[in-house]
């Protein structure tokens, strides 16, 4: 039977190598984060406070569009990142940071919450849970120039946003995978732990935590 699983986290924290190694290991397929050239970028960058409605228009646009093709794939599907992470987390901090004002936001807010409604949800979510360490280790190892001055402090505002997202969250089951302590990259066994518990919750097991 077809399923369709999202993994979501903070940035650095393997949300695309777990989406690949489930896909290998389970033989589904993988769905990451599309290359969408925003045309509002450029603008943001220099003036976030006035670009920045116009820019999160866009990305929900098409992580909306994403969505809805994954819910019309035949197979099972493992999305990297969720619809749910662009505006309760990366929206969310603008708005909190002065860079989206009030009106604009609660514009924004309105869109995302009737098509969410109406959109249907995934079948598990698998959140990656990392401390901010361990996220700058990963962001320093995979070595990409643009993401190298990202701030600790900027990582930890966004794990306190996932955080109270996903305590919230009501629209499918969760799996909370501890990141700092499973290595599903080098270390099969944890790979295997973390299989075992997906396929239990997509059967309907309870799982409360890995051991």
């Amino acid at each position: 039977m077809k399923k369709f699983i999202a993994v979501a986290g903070n940035i650095g924290v393997g949300k695309t190598t777990l989406t690949a190694r489930l896909t290998e290991y389970l033989c589904w397929e993988p769905f990451n984060e599309a290359v969408d050239d925003n045309p509002y970028l450029a603008d943001f960058y220099k003036d976030m406070r006035r670009w920045s409605f116009h820019s999160q228009i866009f990305f929900l646009a098409h992580r909306l569009r994403h969505h809805r093709q994954i819910v019309d794939r035949p197979g099972t599907v493992v999305q990297d990142r969720t619809v749910y992470e662009d505006a309760e987390i990366f929206a969310r901090n603008l708005y909190l940071q002065g860079h989206m004002d009030e009106r604009d936001y609660q514009s924004y807010r309105t869109l995302y919450e009737t098509v969410i409604e109406i959109l249907p949800p995934p079948d598990l979510v698998i959140y990656l849970r990392a401390s901010v360490p361990t996220l700058l280790e990963r962001i320093r190892l995979r070595g990409r120039d643009y993401e190298q001055d990202i701030s600790a402090d900027y990582l930890e505002q966004l794990n306190r946003l996932y955080e109270e997202w996903i305590e919230n969250f009501t629209l499918c089951p969760v799996l909370t995978v501890p990141a700092d302590d499973l290595d599903f990259v080098q270390n099969e066994a944890h790979l295997d732990l973390i299989v075992q518990k997906v396929l239990d919750k997509l059967h309907g097991k309870e799982v409360v935590v890995f051991d």
